[in-house]
């Protein structure tokens, strides 16, 4: 196990590089496996744990893995299983994509049900509601996910909720349906753009990802090609989050600022000057910052995963900050942390009642999930003394080398061994 140890209260300075988005590439992974003809060559992946994970379960199902520097190959032209049941498939959320993959390719697919960070209930309904109007019969037993279909076939479907990954899901087992399918109510992130621009590279034939409504209409096959995933928009947010808390003055680089809209705004309201730039964003602040509301939303509303980090800049502005987590309701475990560095929080269900504080003081802290991980990070790097976080796998799922990004920042952060965990 490591952890990391954190000398915080110094302001950051400098340039850093944001990785391929983690939730775009953990869903292009899967859907290259639809390629029955050439390679799938991506580029911008992100080195985390996350696509090591799936990495080794599409080898599990006989495909062929050639890693670079931050480039992936992937030959599925000889895959010969449509069983994914490896203890990677039962550890990570977004093995669930297999499902569509292998179902829109084969026709089945039996995949063991996913695990993923504990931030509340995720259930796969509007995924099961999607693949059965498509035709599949969807069973579960044993703890595996067991989908077959003698045909797919195109139809409407209106998801009950917004899910990013029944939208995702659907959708790669629709591209290779009969006839048209429409589906409604659709998550409209980034990076279900991005899944859909892959599979249009691909021959997919895909239009409307990032409205409500996504036309499909399906193709006999899919065919290899080369495609770069957009940058993360979540890990540019954590440094952005950093960069306010700290204090100081951080360029960072390559990213959408459009993608970045809901956080660039919520930081300016607080005090914070944000510039942005064609592919970068230029973030300065004296920490003098005061308190604001924020409500979690579907894109392009603020987003979930950046809740965490946020309630920790929150925490040491000025006055009282009423943050509702409306996405997820078990996302304020975090929060029992941050008390322990002396911050002011209560939650009640799913909203924090957030009292700014003057500073906050090392501590000794665990990372309950990847984005309370990063949170405690940022923690520790504006707290004054020592932070040690432990439980950094967590974090290693979702933010490349995070350590060495703020080190060139000029932040004392170093990862060691350890026992804890």
């Amino acid at each position: 196990m490591e952890k990391l140890v954190i000398n915080g209260g110094k302001e950051l300075f400098g340039k850093i590089d944001v990785s391929g988005a983690k939730n775009a590439a953990v869903a292009i992974i899967p859907a290259a496996i639809m390629a029955s003809q050439g390679v799938c060559v991506l580029d911008n992946i992100p080195d985390i744990e996350d696509v090591q994970c799936l990495e080794r379960i599409l080898e599990s199902l006989n495909c062929k893995i050639i890693k670079g520097n931050n480039t992936v190959t992937i030959d599925s032209t000889k895959i010969n299983s449509v069983h994914a049941n490896t203890e990677d498939v039962r550890r990570m959320r977004a093995s669930y994509y297999l499902n569509g993959a292998l179902l829109g390719r084969f026709r089945e697919a039996y995949v063991d049900l996913p695990g993923g960070c504990p931030i509340g209930v995720r259930p796969i309904d509007q995924h099961i509601k999607g693949f059965e109007a498509l035709g599949a019969t969807v069973t579960i037993e044993h703890g595996t996910v067991k989908i077959k279909a003698d045909r797919l076939v195109g139809a409407n479907i209106f998801f009950d909720v917004v899910s990013v990954g029944a939208t995702i899901n659907v959708m790669l087992a629709a591209a290779l349906a009969e006839g048209t399918t429409v589906l409604e109510n659709v998550a409209k992130e980034p990076h279900v753009v991005d899944v859909a621009n892959f599979l249009n590279t691909m021959g997919a034939n895909i239009k409307g990802a990032g409205t409500d409504v996504i036309r499909i209409v399906g193709v006999k096959e899919l065919k290899g090609c080369s495609y770069s995933v957009i940058p993360d928009q979540i890990e540019a947010g954590t440094y952005m989050i950093a960069a306010a808390a700290c204090g100081g003055e951080v360029v960072v680089n390559n990213i959408i600022p459009k993608h970045m809209e809901s956080i660039t705004a919520k930081l300016i309201e607080m005090g914070v000057e944000v510039i942005e730039n064609e592919d970068s964003i230029v973030v300065r602040s004296n920490r003098s910052l005061k308190g604001v509301n924020v409500k979690t939303l579907p894109y392009p509303g603020f987003p979930t995963d950046v809740q965490q980090p946020m309630t920790t800049l929150l925490a040491v502005s000025r006055g009282r900050s009423i943050v509702n987590e409306s996405i997820w309701e078990s996302r304020f475990k975090f929060v029992d942390e941050l008390k322990k560095m002396g911050a002011n929080i209560k939650v009640e269900g799913r909203t924090a009642i957030i009292d700014g504080v003057d500073k906050l003081t090392g501590a000794m802290l665990k990372a309950t999930d990847l984005r309370a991980g990063a949170a405690m990070v940022i923690a520790g790097l504006m707290a004054e003394g020592i932070t040690e976080v432990t439980c950094i796998d967590h974090v290693d799922r979702g933010y490349p080398h995070i350590e060495e990004k703020f080190k060139m920042l000029g932040a004392d952060i170093r990862r060691v061994r350890t026992e804890d965990c």
